[in-house]
C-alpha cells in the first residue's frame, strides 16, 4: 500500500507584502502526489526567446572562403563540430542546431536601417510612410499563443539605447525599424528597455501607473523585503529540496537587486559614463551580464515566456576594450577584408556568444519539471546581416537552441537549399511552440528540426 502524503502548492502560488507580488519558480510541492507532470497545472510550459547581434559574422562570405569561417558548424550527432564563435556553447551543442543557405530579403539594400526589425518578421518595411508600417514580429505571434498566463506576455530589452544615428538613414519611418526587433502588428513598434532598474520593476514590481510604482519603491528599494514574512513561512512548509531551490531563487532576486542599487549609486554622483549610458551599469561587459541574468529569472519566475534582446545596437560604436578590441564595432564592421579587422571582429561576436552560453548554462542548472528550462525552450540567436562590409543578407547566421518540451532534436547542421527565406526558421519556430501555420513572413514551408 501506497501513502500519498504530499501537499499540493498551487503553481500560482506567489509571494506577497505591501502592494508587491514575487512570482516562484517550480518546486516540487507545486506537482499533486502521484499525478503525472503532464496532466498538472505545473506541466512545464514552453519559453521562447529572440537574441540579437548586429553586423553579421565571419563567415564563408570574404574573398578568403570557408579558411576564414568562423561561424558555420558542421556534422551532426557525435560529428556535430561548433565553429570557433560558437564554440562557448560546446557543453550545450546537443540543444544547437544551425543553418547554411539561409537568406532574407526583406532588408535587402536598406544598409542597416531595416535589418533589425526585419530579421522578425520576414516582411519589407514600408519605409515611405511616415508612421510604422511592417507586420508583427515572431516574438509577438509567439506571445499571442504562450504570452497569455504570464504577467508580461513578452519583454523587450537592450545593452543600450538602439536609436543610432548610423542606422537611423533614409528618412520617413526608418527608425522604427533599426530601433527594434518587435512589432505587436504592422504598426506598432515596441521599444526595447536598456536600464536595469527598469526591467527589475517591469518585471517584478506593481501598481498600474508609474507613480504607483514609485510610491512602493520609495517605501524600500528591496523587493525581497517586502516578502520576506511569507518566504519564511512558505519555507516551514517545504520539503528539504524545495527550500533549498527557493532559497537558490532568492538570493538571485538578492543579488540582481544588488548590482543594480550599485549602478545606480554610481548614477547618482551624476558622472557621465564613457562607455554606457547614465543609469546602466558602468561597463558593458556587467550590463550584458546583468540583462541575461534578468531574463534568466524572469523566465524561472515564469513572469513572462517571451523575451526578445537586442543584444548591441545596430550601427553602435560600442567598444570592446575589456577583451582587447579598442575599436568602435560599427566602423570595425567595415572589415574592408583587412585580415586583422576581421580577427577583431570575430573576438566580438565571440565574446557575445560565450555570454549567450552562460545565460544558456544558467537555464541548464535549472530544474523545471521532468526536465531544465533549457530543455522546456526555444531560442533564436543570431543576425539578419552576413558580411557587414557589404551589408548583404546572405548567407545568414542563426542558430536555434533548446529542447522545446522535446520537439527541437538538437546537435546538428542543416544544410538548406541555396537562397532559403529566413522566414522558413521563423515559421519553424512558431510551430514548435504551438502554432500549426503554414505560413509566415516569406516562408516557403516549415524545416524539420
Amino acid at each position: 500500500m501506497v501513502f500519498l502524503t504530499k501537499k499540493h502548492l498551487s503553481r500560482r502560488t506567489a509571494l506577497k507584502g505591501l502592494g508587491v507580488s514575487l512570482a516562484l519558480p517550480l518546486l516540487d510541492a507545486m506537482i499533486p502526489a502521484g499525478t503525472a507532470l503532464a496532466k498538472t497545472a505545473a506541466a512545464p510550459k514552453m519559453r521562447a526567446g529572440f537574441f540579437y547581434l548586429p553586423h553579421g559574422a565571419i563567415m564563408n562570405n570574404t574573398p578568403y572562403g570557408k579558411k576564414m569561417d568562423h561561424w558555420m558548424p558542421s556534422g551532426a550527432g557525435p560529428t556535430y563540430k561548433l565553429s570557433p564563435i560558437l564554440a562557448p556553447l560546446e557543453q550545450y551543442k546537443r540543444y544547437v542546431t544551425s543553418f547554411d543557405g539561409l537568406e532574407d530579403l526583406a532588408s535587402l539594400d536598406s544598409v542597416h536601417v531595416l535589418v533589425p526589425a526585419a530579421w522578425l518578421s520576414g516582411v519589407p518595411p514600408k519605409v515611405s510612410s511616415s508612421t510604422p508600417d511592417m507586420a508583427i514580429t515572431l516574438d509577438q505571434a509567439v506571445a499571442n499563443r504562450i504570452g497569455q498566463q504570464t504577467a508580461l506576455p513578452s519583454l523587450q530589452v537592450a545593452s543600450e539605447v538602439t536609436i543610432q544615428t548610423g542606422a537611423c538613414g533614409g528618412g520617413g519611418g526608418s527608425c522604427y525599424y533599426s530601433s527594434t526587433l518587435s512589432f505587436a502588428n504592422a504598426h506598432t513598434p515596441l521599444p526595447m528597455e536598456y536600464n536595469p532598474r527598469k526591467v527589475f520593476t517591469q518585471l517584478f514590481g506593481e501598481g498600474d501607473t508609474a507613480e504607483e510604482r514609485a510610491d512602493i519603491q520609495s517605501e524600500t528599494a528591496s523587493l525581497l523585503d517586502l516578502v520576506s514574512e511569507r518566504a519564511k513561512a512558505l519555507q516551514r512548509n517545504l520539503g528539504p529540496g524545495d527550500r533549498a531551490a527557493l532559497n537558490d531563487y532568492l538570493e538571485t532576486v538578492r543579488e540582481i537587486e544588488r548590482r543594480i542599487e550599485k549602478a545606480e549609486a554610481h548614477q547618482a554622483t551624476n558622472v557621465v559614463l564613457p562607455e554606457a549610458p547614465i543609469g546602466v551599469q558602468d561597463r558593458f561587459d556587467e550590463q550584458v551580464k546583468l540583462m541575461f541574468d534578468l531574463i534568466a529569472l524572469a523566465y524561472r519566475a515564469d513572469v513572462t515566456r517571451v523575451v526578445s534582446y537586442f543584444m548591441v545596437s545596430e550601427a553602435t560604436n560600442r567598444t570592446y576594450n575589456f577583451i582587447g578590441v579598442p575599436d568602435a564595432f560599427h566602423p570595425l564592421s567595415h572589415h574592408a577584408n583587412d585580415l586583422e579587422r576581421l580577427r577583431r571582429l570575430v573576438k566580438i561576436q565571440t565574446w557575445h556568444a560565450a555570454r549567450f552560453a552562460d545565460f544558456v548554462g544558467k537555464l541548464a542548472s535549472v530544474q523545471d519539471g521532468d526536465g531544465t528550462l533549457l530543455d522546456h525552450s526555444i531560442f533564436l540567436y543570431g543576425s539578419n546581416m552576413s558580411n557587414s562590409d557589404k551589408h548583404d543578407s546572405y548567407p545568414l547566421p542563426n542558430i536555434l537552441v533548446g529542447g522545446a518540451c522535446g520537439k527541437h532534436k538538437g546537435g546538428r547542421q542543416i544544410d538548406l537549399p541555396p537562397h532559403t527565406p529566413l522566414s522558413n526558421v521563423l515559421l519553424t519556430v512558431l510551430n514548435l511552440c504551438g502554432g500549426e501555420e503554414k505560413k509566415f513572413g516569406a516562408s516557403t514551408g516549415a524545416i524539420a528540426v
